[in-house]
């Protein structure tokens, strides 16, 4: 009588197993659903049986795909995603996009100094749609989009995995900044040798700033030291107007009403590009497809 019922609802199957697919544990997968925990361990089951092979490695209530569950689950995710936001695809497909969510993973900075203006504009053509900007930390953006908790993200990416696009849209460099009257400002040109005497303002150590400064400093074997830690770009520049130390930055954050110099590093450091950041194979909403058109308009055409 299971497989009956279960036969009869393939939908809720798939939806089950991509749920479970994404949070990697039954625990957590049930929480989503609204489900109890052995009935979702049922579900899956019941498709395992249906395509006669194991879909889940289980270790308690954490989980971990097989080769065919990641097959399966790359062919289920755009068909279960296409029916949840039926509804949207269909308005949009009359000409109407009146409702829907977007959820935007970004860093710190790209949320402060890229993202504004083009949230202003997708706002003004489509008001209706509500935005959920995810401001992250590190990897944890590569996560959310991994796991579908959001449609695209936005910044820098050195390395590109093989199951991620990345279409870079601006190029920004790598810039010191110190004090008004700094002796800095006084060189014609400026050397790693003429900023190790100064005390650096950094981001935390686990953000890739600090690991680029640190990776140039030992590559031309100077010494540097770092005065203070502050986290965010802002503050960094506050600081740095305020005399307390320099500051090695990208020059997206500079907006030209700072009361500092900016001076051009790209004899040690290089530039960094930021771009737009999606999962290969993702089903994506009219509301996800018109905010990515934004950045790049070719992105959907065929290849």
């Amino acid at each position: 009588m299971a497989t009956h019922y279960y036969k009869q609802a393939p939908y809720k199957l798939l939806k089950t197993f991509s749920i479970v697919a994404q949070k990697e544990n039954i625990t957590y997968a049930a929480e989503a659903l609204h489900i109890s925990q052995p009935t979702v361990s049922l579900q899956v089951q019941a498709l395992e049986r249906e395509m006669g092979v194991a879909l889940l490695e289980r270790r308690g209530p954490s989980v971990r795909l097989t080769p065919e569950g990641k097959i399966l689950y790359q062919l289920v995710q755009p068909l279960t995603s296409g029916i949840d936001n039926l509804r949207e695809t269909f308005a949009a497909s009359l000409g109407k996009m009146e409702m829907g969510e977007l959820h935007i993973a970004a860093g710190q900075s790209t949320s402060l100094y890229i993202l504004p203006d083009f949230i202003k504009r997708f706002k003004k053509s489509y008001p209706g749609i509500r935005i959920h900007l995810h401001t992250v930390e590190g990897q944890s953006g590569m996560k959310l989009l991994l796991e579908d908790q959001v449609d695209l993200a936005i910044g820098p990416l050195l390395q590109v995995p093989e199951h991620i696009i990345y279409r870079p849209f601006a190029t920004f460099h790598s810039i010191l900044i110190v004090p008004q009257n700094h002796p800095l400002t006084r060189h014609s040109t400026v050397t790693l040798q003429d900023i190790s005497p100064y005390g650096l303002i950094l981001p935390p150590k686990q953000q890739s700033t600090w690991r680029m400064v640190d990776t140039v400093f030992r590559q031309h074997n100077v010494p540097y030291k770092v005065s203070m830690e502050a986290g965010g770009w802002e503050i960094v520049k506050q600081y740095v107007e305020m005399g307390l130390g320099v500051s090695i930055v990208t020059d997206v954050c500079l907006t030209g009403k700072e009361n500092i110099v900016a001076i051009l590093m790209d004899a040690y450091f290089p530039s960094r590009q930021y771009g737009l950041i999606v999962r290969k194979g993702k089903f994506f909403t009219p509301q996800a497809k018109r905010f990515i058109e934004m950045f790049d308009p070719r992105f959907f055409d065929p290849d």
